[in-house]
């Protein structure tokens, strides 16, 4: 992938600017992320960026299944590619479609909307890179238009991750997209309406960040306890492999020279793990120390704990690997524990439950661990680890499954308590499929977990589509 320089470019927050309209009046309720039907459940967004689309390879795909009183329902679902009637461009070989996702109700119309990476996508070069919005509405998703680009010319992989949230604080949802540079991160300024004129944003790379790498992985969340969602931003060190991350407030201009520095990990996940009105942040290292200084022997995640400057520096961050005592298993090299870290409230008692995916345990057959969350912070009582050879989980754990590559903790079925989703990209041989696990008052159940593949859901199993690359973020 060729890199681009920029003229005009600038270490800290460039802002632009474009035509700008007034924003509609908030006609509804925003909805949660990724109720797209709005029933008040969440619904379970699935990427195979890999899949085969009219016969072009790695074109990718999306499914959309939507919850229900028992959890997602494979029978009630959308399959979206840049080939479904009303999406914006057509698929091609390797444009990734479906390599990242986020939601959120960007119109406030009281359906949750969906925003579709897809970093491989041509433009004025190779690899430029499109985001995708399509629209929720009472009978799920339909309709789309592109994010707005500014920086066509000065970034590759536009969409590679993503996040929504009023990062501005100006009441407007705004995106965030992750990029390789010289632009590593656009902010893409709300309000974003289905035909309204787009109404500016900005761009930024750190310094002593590669720009090769960019922004790899985005999250966020209230940390700060303000109500205004603080971003926690991943990447690599310039001239490494090795990974960086910081938590950052795009509401400030120069936001690169106020950054928090975090344990450096490849994912994150945020919410409130203790209940005192602050986000925590759980980041996941799943690399060894020989890979990643910063790594650990089968990986790691480290709790983060949240405050009014953000980061709590007057507590300890909690070091996690498989052998804390109280988490199952054992650390053993290439298990990848930290492979994918999702955070939510699985028994309905208000504290948030951590999930983290050891994507290579067993020779990749892969786990997925959990962890509840208590008034003094995450605790290991009543750990508990799942695989696919756990008693009433589908199917069996096999070396390559990779189950526990990407894992989210939501409410699929309305009760209040957040149900376990787990991706296994590398089942049967690269195909892929996802888990899902209820949550119940004394935790989370296997018993009458669900699974599915891509097939079911209508993409196609030619080649490698990796169903399940990609989840709910």
């Amino acid at each position: 992938m060729r890199l681009r320089s920029a003229a005009l470019l600038m270490a800290a927050l460039t802002p632009l600017t474009a035509a700008l309209t007034t924003p509609a009046a908030h006609a509804a309720t925003a909805a949660a992320p990724y109720d797209f039907n709005g029933d008040g459940r969440t619904d379970l967004a699935i990427g195979a960026p890999g899949a085969t689309v009219a016969g072009k390879a790695k074109a990718g795909a999306v499914s959309v299944v939507y919850g229900s009183t028992s959890g997602p329902k494979s029978s009630t679902r959308t399959l979206l590619t840049q080939d479904t009637a009303g999406m914006p461009g057509a698929a091609e070989a390797d444009d990734a479609f479906g390599s990242a996702l986020a939601s959120a109700d960007l119109n406030t119309d009281g359906y949750a909307d969906l925003l579709i990476g897809t970093p491989g996508e041509d433009g004025s070069d190779t690899n430029d890179g499109t985001v995708t919005i399509v629209w929720g509405s009472k009978s799920g998703l339909s309709g789309a238009r592109s994010l707005f680009s500014f920086f066509s010319t000065d970034y590759d992989r536009y969409g590679q991750t993503l996040a929504a949230g009023d990062f501005d604080n100006d009441g407007d949802l705004d995106v965030a997209v992750g990029s390789t540079g010289p632009i590593t991160l656009s902010l893409v300024a709300g309000p974003i309406t289905r035909t309204g004129a787009h109404n500016g944003g900005s761009g930024s790379r750190k310094d002593t960040w590669s720009t090769s790498y960019g922004i790899t992985h985005l999250s966020s969340g209230n940390v700060t306890g303000d109500g205004r969602p603080r971003v926690i931003l991943h990447g690599r060190a310039g001239g490494t492999d090795d990974a960086v991350t910081a938590l950052a407030d795009l509401e400030i201009g120069n936001y690169t020279d106020w950054l928090q520095n975090l344990p450096a990990g490849y994912v994150s996940a945020v919410a409130d793990i203790d209940k005192d009105g602050y986000a925590d942040i759980a980041v996941g290292n799943d690399r060894e120390t020989s890979a990643d200084p910063a790594g650990a022997l089968g990986g790691k995640v480290t709790v983060v704990y949240g405050g009014p400057d953000g980061r709590d520096t007057s507590r300890a961050p909690l070091l996690l690997t498989q052998d804390t005592a109280g988490v199952p298993g054992a650390s053993e090299k290439g298990d990848r524990f930290g492979s994918g870290v999702a955070l939510g409230d699985v028994n309905g008692d208000g504290y948030a439950d951590l999930a983290v995916g050891t994507a290579g345990e067993n020779s990749a057959a892969g786990a997925v661990t959990v962890l509840y969350g208590s008034a003094s912070g995450l605790t290991t009582k009543g750990a508990t680890s799942y695989t696919q050879n756990t008693a009433g989980v589908p199917g069996g754990s096999e070396q390559g499954d990779r189950f526990g590559e990407r894992v989210t903790l939501t409410d699929h079925t309305g009760d209040r308590r957040a149900d376990l989703s787990v991706s296994a990209p590398g089942e049967n041989s690269g195909d892929g499929a996802v888990w899902s696990l209820r949550g119940t008052t004394t935790g989370l159940t296997a018993t009458g977990s669900t699974s599915f593949g891509p097939g079911t859901t209508g993409v196609s199993t030619a080649g490698a589509p990796a169903y399940g690359t990609a989840l709910n973020s």
